[in-house]
């Protein structure tokens, strides 16, 4: 069983402690009381997503004993337009960098993560649609 305690800080910034111990502060804009001092958390949804999948790949890619020098992803989505307004299309772009790298393995790695292992992808998915895509740029 996951845990998180968040506490009220001020205005709209909450503090949040899951249990890994690592803190995090969410906000919200100024026309809704906030600061805008830290991430929204419906931003958090999208972070998790990005951080659980690329974790995948990278550890399945490993294991793959495939080298990359750089990696990076890029989520895009869109939210319904009423509430709870969740993500109803959502885009994970996966960009990577290096020399020789087999794409039948960037694509093996990806399917696995976005069909079996990545929780995250799979509760996006329930809400709404997710898609994604992948570049390959050879290195120097």
């Amino acid at each position: 069983m996951a845990h998180v305690e968040v506490k009220w800080l001020d205005g709209m910034r909450f503090w949040a402690i899951p249990d890994s111990g690592h803190a995090v502060v969410m906000d919200t804009e100024v026309s809704k009381g906030g600061k805008d001092s830290a991430a929204r958390p419906m931003e958090f949804l999208l972070i998790g997503l990005a951080g659980c999948t690329g974790m995948d790949v990278i550890y399945i890619l490993r294991k793959m004993r495939v080298k990359v020098d750089g990696f990076e992803l890029v989520v895009d989505a869109e939210r319904a337009p009423q509430h709870p307004k969740v993500y109803a299309k959502v885009h994970v772009k996966y960009i990577f960098y290096g020399k020789n790298i087999p794409e039948n393995k960037v694509k093996e790695a990806i399917e696995l993560s976005q069909h079996k292992y990545c929780g995250a992808s799979a509760t996006i998915r329930a809400a709404g649609e997710l898609t994604y895509d992948y570049e390959i740029r050879e290195s120097e």
